[in-house]
């Protein structure tokens, strides 16, 4: 297109790639990011929220504290995209919203791939709702075992499963166990909680290194949490799911079924007329270009990327990368240069194993424990959104520290 300041870049998704992309972009044009959430969020710490290691100002901020005056910000949900006619329809607006460039960066949504009761019945965990009701649900439970009450109806009454055995099982699993071992404790119930993961794979973090593989499983077992691979979940239940492993079936009670065993795109991009996989990913051409749309780029979950390494899938680095690709690539456009072509890498893991412990591997190096736990926050410090906001979270971790908050009754 004609080089030119007041070009219209609109963004779809305020996640990691969407906010990131809109900063880049409103140097290059007139920028609007349109999001059905009022606030971004930094998902690789809601394990620590949920504890209580951090509060949800520090992961959670609203846009209107993100955004300076250059992006327009539009709270509300995307119902359709004219492609034609350039224009995107936002629900309960009475008018279209126009693009010269448009960016879809919507992210995904639970997947329960069709299991029998999963979405019903499962907990998800990918917002700050989310780990409030999963919070409530564990203190919910402990408040009603009576006290004296035998260690294996204990046991029984604060079974948790967690179906999925990636990084974000393995996370919540560790912090789960360490929250209600704690509780019990304070408590001073016998017995101890029982947490499970769910995973169909023959080990758990599939497809990361194996020296943090071997860490994260130390911590699993140091946390007595349960393993239970090559195992599928066939369906869900309000108290409890059942699993078949080897060909057998078998019923397992839980006060609560987190599933987090996996992500499908967001329901706007089933609906668009575009370009995609068999499992509705946008194909997009190295460029970050939707294939067969000349001003339209899709970013982070939602699309297909042939050349992106498979561990890489979904994180949040990735959509980091990629927004800084598609910053530069929305300045070529804007101004009819020609686009530039991506190259993606694994830049590391961090990954939290309970509220005092994590992993992390950089540079081809991997440590755990307590060292690794500070490391993991000072580096997403550094990842949040704004120099303002990184500046406001970083005091507040080091005056007032990130200790994790006991899971106290109801109303206390």
């Amino acid at each position: 297109m004609a080089n030119t300041s007041q070009a219209k870049i609109v963004i779809i998704g305020g996640g990691f790639g969407g906010l990131f992309t809109a900063f880049d972009a409103a140097k290059h044009g007139e920028v609007t990011l349109i999001s059905d959430h009022d606030h971004f969020l930094f998902k690789p710490l809601l394990y620590e929220y949920m504890s209580g290691e951090v509060e949800a100002w520090h992961i959670a901020p609203h846009f209107d504290e993100l955004l300076d005056d250059n992006i327009n910000f539009i709270h509300g949900s995307v119902t359709d995209v004219d492609f034609e006619n350039n224009e995107i329809i936002v629900e309960g607006r009475d008018y279209r919203v126009p693009y010269d460039c448009l960016v879809l960066a919507v992210g995904g949504r639970t997947n329960y791939w069709n299991v029998s009761g999963a979405e019903q019945n499962s907990f998800p965990f990918r917002e700050i709702a989310h780990a409030d009701a999963l919070r409530n649900r564990m203190i919910e439970t402990l408040d009603h075992i009576p006290a004296g009450s035998a260690p294996q109806d204990v046991r029984d009454t604060l079974t948790f499963a967690i179906v999925g055995g990636g990084a974000s099982g393995v996370e919540l699993a560790a912090k789960m166990s360490d929250l209600l071992h704690d509780a019990v404790g304070r408590r001073a119930l016998r017995g101890e909680p029982r947490i499970l993961i769910i995973e169909m794979a023959d080990e758990v973090v599939p497809g990361m290194a194996e020296d943090i593989r071997r860490i994260v499983e130390k911590a699993l077992s140091e946390a007595r949490v349960q393993t239970h691979l090559q195992t599928k979940v066939v369906g869900v239940a309000p108290d409890g799911l059942t699993i078949e492993h080897n060909g057998v079936q078998s019923e397992i009670k839980t006060a609560a079924t987190i599933w987090v065993a996996g992500v499908r795109v967001h329901s706007l991009i089933e609906r668009l007329n575009i370009e995609k996989t068999k499992n509705n990913l946008i194909i997009v051409e190295p460029t970050l270009r939707v294939k067969g749309q000349e001003n339209v780029f899709a970013i982070g979950d939602a699309c297909y990327y042939a050349d992106v390494p498979p561990i890489l899938a979904g994180t949040a680095q990735l959509a980091n990368q990629q927004a800084k690709l598609l910053g530069n690539n929305i300045k070529a456009f804007v101004n009819g240069k020609d686009l530039s072509v991506g190259k993606f890498e694994e830049l590391g893991e961090a990954l939290s194993l309970g509220t005092e412990n994590a992993a992390v591997l950089a540079e081809g190096k991997s440590f755990g424990g307590t060292l690794a736990r500070q490391a993991r926050f000072a580096l997403y410090t550094s990842r949040l959104p704004t120099w303002q906001h990184r500046l406001k979270v970083g005091a507040s971790w080091f005056f007032e520290g990130t200790s994790p908050r006991p899971l106290q009754p109801l109303g206390f």
